[in-house]
């Protein structure tokens, strides 16, 4: 099996970071949503097996949750988009969004990120 190839598209920023904020959830722990998503165009890549991840700091443990899955399509781009849960014990730092593939794109153009806060309305 190939490793895995990881490419950084985009760190929050401490705006976005501080706007972040978590709740609590019933097993006694805290979580973080984060709506995500890339429009990425790969040129010269079709047909190939990429993931959109979040990977995060947990205090000092390094955490990473996966967010979509998909294929390049025939005009080498792909929308990958959802809501990352971000389970916390201790405090959020350093969250990265970061393409995951088994082969590493000679080329890569971020189109468009898109991050922001789940807002909950649970008083």
């Amino acid at each position: 099996m190939l490793p895995n190839q990881d490419r950084l598209l985009h760190a929050l920023t401490a705006p976005q970071l501080a706007a972040a904020r978590p709740r609590s959830t019933a097993l006694d722990g805290r979580l973080v949503e984060l709506e995500v998503a890339a429009w990425l165009h790969l040129p010269g890549l079709s047909d190939l097996p990429v993931s959109l991840l979040v990977s995060y700091l947990d205090g000092d443990q390094e955490r990473e949750v996966s967010v979509d899955h998909g294929r390049i399509d025939p005009q080498q781009r792909i929308l990958l988009s959802g809501v990352a849960r971000l389970p916390l014990k201790q405090s959020l730092s350093r969250v990265e969004l970061r393409l995951r593939s088994a082969f590493a794109p000679q080329s890569l153009k971020i189109e468009e990120i898109f991050v922001q806060p789940v807002i909950s309305n649970v008083a």
